[in-house]
């Protein structure tokens, strides 16, 4: 453990903290919950993630008439960590950075989730995200159970050299938690393989012995899986593929509108424009930009692939808000950006016939109510972003075989997987008469649950 990490607890409001062994584990663990959610009624709509986590699990429960256990199960995480370590940076000075990690459920296997480093990472942020890949994971079904984490800071502010500094302590103060078989992290917002690498190298030094697949989303050269950069972008556009068939219509000449134009972003773009869709809108943090005839993907792919983002400078099209984004005629929105994008506010204005969610958490409940009366489909990202952490775990049963996989047989296997799941959560809609996003939850826990009846949980 990095000698500097210290680890704080916090309890509901006033009540007494308690430190004891987990009865999913046999190691002493510090479990705490945050000092006071926000108030109902002090916001006009739920935009807590944790909260919002929370009602989808219960809604999904109580629509299967799930043992009372189950939802006291899962309304939590079974762990979540804070940790504290000071970084020298460049110029002699020391910083105090706060990082965390949220460990949901491992009924179905190890946990596995990203870490993201945003100047709004907190703990009821990482333990919303923790469940929710925990319901990913089951929806994809695969055999891991949701974690989470991230550090409180703006990547912009720090240098390379910096970045690596806290990356590398970050990874020495959670090594006690997580393991190749024990909880996988990989990248999220603002991090990537490099940073991944380092992580890895860390977490090596700690634990004396090779251990590649603790951390996935890696190069291709330090273990990493071919097709791993592409697989989320890759799924998000596969998702909106087969919801555009539900609807009787081809991808050919449908329209796109892509909010936020990160990693996501792009490839939902690059492989809507390969299948022969005609995206009309996308955004960067600093501009969006739309052309009803159609942007030029092929100039726009070239500038991100050549500077790693995109501007106007070349006059793609004119320049328009994020609401008026959210709000174009399309046959296709994918908002890919960060959390409650869609609330009560905007939902009302969405003219997609199809919303497929690339980001974690852009649709409130309310928002989700109002879309589905208005007669948008939407596709929830438990479902739609899912083909990343299917790709992580092929990752990571290539580092524990020693044995890869070429490119095509990845991206092959990772399109099995997701039909099926889609399929399935289709399904399961029709018959319950619900929305997808139910429909996902209640899969998910159903599997979940069947694993926590047999392992004697309740």
């Amino acid at each position: 453990m990095n000698r500097f990490a210290f680890y704080r607890l916090h309890a509901i409001t006033f009540l007494p903290v308690f430190v004891y062994s987990n009865v999913y584990g046999s190691r002493l663990i510090h479990v705490y919950e945050k000092e006071k959610y926000m108030s109902a009624s002090a916001v006009k709509e739920t935009l807590n993630p944790f909260e919002i986590a929370q009602k989808q699990v219960k809604t999904a429960c109580d629509r299967l008439n799930a043992d009372p256990a189950v939802f006291e199960i899962l309304k939590k995480p079974q762990r979540v960590l804070e940790v504290n370590f000071p970084v020298k940076l460049d110029n002699g000075t020391v910083e105090n950075f706060t990082g965390y990690r949220s460990q949901h459920n491992n009924a179905v296997g190890p946990y596995k989730g990203g870490v993201r480093f945003h100047p709004n990472v907190n703990m009821d942020e990482v333990k919303a995200l923790s469940i929710w890949m925990t319901i990913k994971c089951c929806v994809a079904g695969i055999p891991y159970g949701g974690g989470k984490g991230g550090i409180t800071l703006d990547p912009r502010n720090y240098s390379e050299a910096e970045l690596e500094r806290i990356a590398r302590a970050y990874s020495e103060a959670i090594s006690p938690l997580i393991g190749e078989k024990i909880d996988i992290p990989a990248p999220d917002v603002n991090t990537n393989g490099k940073i991944m690498s380092w992580m890895v190298d860390a977490y090596e030094n700690v634990v004396k012995h090779s251990a590649p697949g603790v951390f996935t989303g890696k190069p291709v050269e330090f273990g990493g899986s071919l097709a791993r950069t592409e697989a989320t972008g890759y799924g998000v556009n596969f998702a909106a593929v087969q919801a555009l068939e539900k609807l009787g219509k081809d991808v050919k000449g449908a329209t796109y509108a892509i909010q936020g134009f990160g990693n996501v972003g792009y490839h939902t773009g690059y492989y809507a424009h390969k299948a022969g869709a005609k995206i009309v809108a996308v955004s960067t943090v600093d501009v969006a930009i739309y052309n009803e005839n159609g942007l030029d993907m092929e100039a726009i792919i070239k500038e991100f692939q050549t500077k790693g983002f995109i501007t106007n400078e070349a006059g793609y099209g004119k320049e328009i808000s994020n609401a008026e984004l959210l709000a174009l005629e399309v046959d296709v929105l994918a908002p890919c950006a960060l959390e409650n994008q869609l609330t009560s506010e905007n939902a009302g204005k969405v003219r997609a016939k199809i919303v497929v969610e690339g980001a974690n958490g852009p649709t409130t409940p309310e928002a989700d109510v109002i879309l589905r009366q208005n007669g948008v489909l939407v596709v929830p990202d438990i479902l739609a972003n899912c083909g990343g952490v299917v790709v992580s775990y092929f990752e990571w049963v290539q580092n524990l075989q020693g044995y890869y996989w070429e490119f095509d047989e990845v991206q092959e296997k990772e399109t099995v997987v997701l039909r099926r799941a889609f399929r399935d959560i289709w399904n399961l809609a029709q018959e319950y008469d619900v929305d997808l996003r139910t429909a996902s939850y209640m899969m998910s826990i159903r599997r979940v649950e069947k694993a926590m009846k047999l392992r004697g949980w309740y």
